[in-house]
């Protein structure tokens, strides 16, 4: 045994006292007084904040949701299995949050962060509450980067910029889902972070959604917070939040991400469900009062920062189901006035095989043309009358019979448009192919092809530009302009197609 020198432990122990500081720590305790339907009133916790998380002695988490005079109501995050009217209840003291940082790329987690895709932990470096302040009119730039979907239809007529909200909107089974997969997909090599929210969703479908993103190789940029129809409530409440949480540190750190909320009817009624247990009161299709403030506070955050703050942006793609394409019922009339433009999605479109089934005259943007590259601007200028005229002209046409050579052309034009935006699932189009084809059509050269021919017409005619003029392709791709002698070439590269197949 060594010796132990008293005089060493002497100072040892001086030096722990001088620097001993009084530290008091007060957890404030409270128990339940009823618990049911994964809604606890809990009794004894005076100072708890709203947004507060708080941990039961089970172990399972809860969000303080009401305060009352005596007692605060608190939404499960989890089972109430072993809780009963007495149990202790523990105030924490930080507001609900998640951890963030950049290994969350190409993982799937649930609405608290934890991963649920079996590779192991996450290494977070970084913790954000997932109720934040959105960017105040200061802080933001205007949008004017353009965030291209690869959709022939969305690109050239309503285009969505880096920071902007385009809401997507139709009845279930009109391809909702497959317009934001698109536009993930299309976002390859291009510097965007995709955050993909899947709200109430079978876990089956976030699966096949998941192993979409694997197979074209998008989940290297991709994060998906699955909060699915199993879970409770109060899960499916936080999900879109968590997943503008993990954005926000992105875009703080000058990045552009682009994050989908699918969708923000079930996000709605889990909210419903919710507040009606709190026993809040019940306004129109017994949503609560606060149902507009849900969604504005949640996509207010979505913004492009000014160049002080980095410059990073994110862009928001809410969808939202509609009944019978009613766009006046309660939540879509909310989000259509907080969002910068929709995508309306018809069914009758749809079956009718116009996929996208987009429909023109109901679909906006409210930013256009100020998020167009120059290109796309120029090309399809007209492309959105044209399609109107066509409309319109079809309608009165039905019953004639002999038509004069005007308007049969206006007709002719408008059939093989149709065709043109027709676009298969997972094709996202790059720019060069999307120019290329409308400057065909604006300059109606596709006249003579018939109406069934002109989709292999098209796939034929962009190999044989690309394989003949490939500096031609790479000039549109990187300068992004269309000039008058980009245009001559492209008009004599498909004419020189069209002598060559025939």
């Amino acid at each position: 045994m060594s010796n132990i020198n008293p005089n060493e432990i002497i100072s040892v122990l001086k030096s722990e006292i001088e620097n001993y500081e009084v530290k008091t720590q007060v957890s404030e305790t409270g128990s339940i007084v009823s618990v049911g339907d994964g809604i606890a009133t809990v009794y004894g916790i005076n100072h708890a904040m709203y947004g507060e998380i708080v941990e039961f002695e089970t172990g399972v988490r809860g969000l303080v949701q009401n305060l009352e005079m005596k007692t605060v109501g608190v939404v499960l995050l989890g089972s109430d299995k072993g809780l009963t009217e007495g149990s202790k209840v523990v105030r924490t003291g930080k507001k609900a949050g998640i951890p963030v940082g950049d290994d969350m790329i190409g993982r799937v987690v649930n609405s608290l962060g934890a991963p649920i895709d079996g590779k192991g932990a996450i290494n977070t470096t970084d913790y954000r509450p997932i109720e934040n302040e959105a960017p105040s009119v200061i802080d933001r730039k205007s949008v004017t980067v353009p965030l291209e979907t690869g959709i022939l239809a969305i690109d050239s007529m309503f285009p969505i910029g880096r920071g902007q909200r385009e809401l997507i909107i139709g009845d279930r089974q009109t391809g909702k889902t497959s317009i934001a997969v698109d536009t993930i997909l299309n976002q390859k090599g291009k510097d965007v972070i995709c955050i993909y929210v899947a709200i109430g969703q079978k876990a089956s479908t976030v699966s096949k959604i998941v192993s979409t993103l694997n197979k074209y190789g998008a989940m290297d940029y991709s994060i998906v917070v699955s909060s699915t129809a199993s879970d409770t409530a109060p899960l499916q409440y936080i999900a879109p939040y968590s997943g503008t949480a993990i954005a926000e540190y992105f875009m703080y750190k000058g990045k552009d991400v682009l994050i989908v909320y699918d969708d923000l009817s079930k996000h709605a009624v889990a909210y419903r469900a919710m507040s009606l247990l709190l026993k809040r009161p019940p306004g129109r299709e017994a949503y609560p009062g606060d149902v507009f403030y849900l969604h504005s506070r949640l996509l207010e955050r979505s913004s492009r920062l000014s160049d002080e703050l980095g410059g990073g942006s994110i862009t928001a793609l809410p969808i939202i189901e509609t009944l019978a394409g009613d766009v006046s019922a309660y939540i879509p009339t909310n989000v259509i006035s907080i969002t910068d433009g929709q995508i309306f999605l018809e069914s009758e479109l749809f079956f009718s095989g116009n996929r996208p089934a987009v429909n023109v005259g109901l679909s906006v943007s409210r930013v256009g043309g100020a998020a167009q590259t120059k290109a796309m601007k120029k090309v399809a200028g007209s492309l959105r009358i044209d399609l109107a005229q066509f409309r319109e002209m079809e309608i009165f046409t039905q019953f004639s019979s002999d038509l004069d050579k005007s308007t049969q052309e206006l007709l002719d034009h408008g059939h093989r448009l149709v065709e043109l935006l027709k676009q298969p699932l997972y094709h996202p189009l790059s720019l060069h192919r999307q120019v290329i084809t409308l400057c065909g059509a604006m300059n109606k050269l596709y006249l003579d092809i018939p109406v069934k021919e002109i989709k292999p017409f098209q796939e034929d005619m962009l190999s044989y530009i690309e394989e003949k003029a490939p500096e031609l392709c790479t000039r549109i791709d990187t300068e992004k302009v269309y000039t008058d002698d980009i245009k001559d070439e492209i008009i004599s590269l498909i004419n020189e197609f069209k002598s060559k197949s025939r």
